[in-house]
C-alpha cells in the first residue's frame, strides 16, 4: 500500500522565545514492512544543528529555535510503501541489547493494578498466544478516551483511570509483558484510519520479543497487529524515547501547539 502523510505542528508564544531546542523523531525508515520512498522534514522559525542515529536505531534531528521567535512551524511529508506482515518485525532496530528492554521506566513502573492484570494473564501457551491474550486484556479493560491522559500519564495510573489514548495501551502492554519476563517497547508512528484523513495526533502501538519471530507489534488500542496501515517512526523504552518532538526551552512563555496529521492512500 502507498501512504502518502503530512504532518505539521505549528507552536505559538505569547512572549518571544530567547532560547529553545528541539528533538525531531519524524523520519521514518526503509526497513522490514515499510519502504520510505520520498520524506522531507522543514522548519520554519528554527535552525537544524546535527543529525543522528540513537541507540534505538532512530533517525533524529536537532534544532535550535531561532532568538526572540514567536512562532515555528515543524512540517514532516512524504510517501512510504508498506505490506502487511501481521506486526512481525524480525530482528530488528538498533543497538540496544534484548534485556534492556526489559527495564522499567517512570511511565511503565507497575504498581498494583499492572501486577494484577499480569497475574491475570494465562500464559499456559506459547509467548505469542500470551502476548495476544494480553493485547486483548488490555483492550477490554481501557476504553479509549481522548483527553483523559496526557504525556506524562504512566501505566499504572491509566489502567485504574480504564480510560486513556494509544499511548497509555501501549505502556500498560509493555510493563505486563515485562512483568511476564517478555522484552517489550514503545512505537511511534502513524495509521491510516479508515473513512478518517485528517488527524490531531500520531499514533502509537508496542512490539515485543518472540524467540524465533523477533519483534512483533501489537496494537491494543485497536485490538490487532499493525498491519499494511501503518508507518513505523520510532521506538524507545517507553514514549519519552520516541517522542515525534520533545525539547526544552528558556522563559515564561506560554506555549500552544496545533497538530494536524494526514494519512491517506
Amino acid at each position: 500500500m502507498l501512504l502518502t502523510i503530512r504532518h505539521t505542528s505549528h507552536y505559538r508564544y505569547d512572549v518571544p522565545v530567547a532560547y529553545a531546542v528541539q528533538r525531531l523523531r519524524l523520519r521514518p525508515q526503509t526497513t522490514t514492512g515499510q519502504k520510505m520512498l520520498q520524506w522531507q522534514v522543514t522548519v520554519d522559525g528554527a535552525d537544524p544543528e546535527v543529525s543522528y542515529t540513537d541507540g534505538y536505531g532512530n533517525k533524529v534531528d536537532l534544532v535550535r529555535h531561532g532568538r526572540n521567535v514567536r512562532e515555528i512551524t515543524i512540517t514532516a511529508t512524504g510517501q512510504v510503501e508498506t505490506e502487511d506482515r501481521a506486526g512481525v518485525m524480525g530482528e530488528t532496530g538498533g543497538f540496544a541489547p534484548l534485556w534492556l528492554f526489559l527495564r522499567r521506566t517512570m511511565l511503565t513502573q507497575p504498581g498494583e493494578a499492572l501486577r494484577e492484570m499480569a497475574v491475570g494473564i494465562p500464559t499456559e501457551g506459547d509467548r505469542l498466544a500470551v502476548l495476544h491474550a494480553l493485547m486483548n486484556a488490555v483492550h477490554q479493560r481501557v476504553a479509549y478516551v481522548p483527553g483523559t491522559t496526557d504525556v506524562t500519564t504512566d501505566a499504572e495510573n491509566a489502567l485504574k483511570n480504564g480510560k486513556g489514548v494509544c499511548q497509555d495501551h501501549a505502556h500498560i502492554f509493555i510493563s505486563v509483558a515485562r512483568l511476564l519476563g517478555i522484552p517489550a517497547r514503545y512505537v511511534s508512528g502513524y495509521l491510516m484510519m479508515e473513512g478518517v484523513v485528517d488527524q490531531t495526533a500520531s499514533h502509537a502501538w508496542a512490539e515485543a520479543h518472540v524467540a524465533d519471530l523477533g519483534w512483533i507489534g501489537f496494537d491494543a488500542a485497536n485490538n490487532i497487529c499493525p498491519n499494511e496501515r501503518y508507518v513505523r517512526i520510532a521506538c524507545g523504552l517507553d514514549y519519552r524515547d520516541a517522542a515525534p518532538i520533545s525539547g526544552m526551552r528558556f522563559g515564561s512563555a506560554v506555549e500552544r501547539l496545533a497538530v494536524e496529521i494526514n494519512v491517506e492512500q
